[in-house]
């Protein structure tokens, strides 16, 4: 079976790609990368978006906040994701899921 996100050294690793200041929440597309498109609604200040984002990806899937951490690019729209424990083709399951039902 093809890995959809990286395997890390302890769990999923998956990249984000945020839009912040929209009107909600929600995951956007899958890009061709693989990269996870997000909107979110919070203003990309003093870390306000990037608190979002591990808020809505707990929720969406099924994590505690404590098991997402972000691995780079904490200034950037461009984001690597730690999700701690899970495996990657797991979490490429539910994200898709998300995607679909759009």
């Amino acid at each position: 079976m093809v890995r959809k996100f990286s395997e890390g050294k302890s769990g999923a690793a998956i990249t984000i790609r945020v839009t912040p200041r929209a009107k909600k929440n929600e995951i956007v597309a899958i890009l061709a990368d693989n990269t996870i498109k997000i909107k979110l609604a919070a203003p990309p200040v003093e870390g306000k978006a990037n608190i979002e984002l591990i808020k809505f990806l707990a929720k969406t899937l099924g994590v505690k906040k404590t098991e997402l951490e972000i691995v780079a690019g904490k200034t950037g729209r461009d984001k690597l994701i730690s999700v701690i424990g899970y495996d990657p083709d797991e979490i490429h399951k539910i994200i898709l899921e998300k995607v679909e039902k759009k």
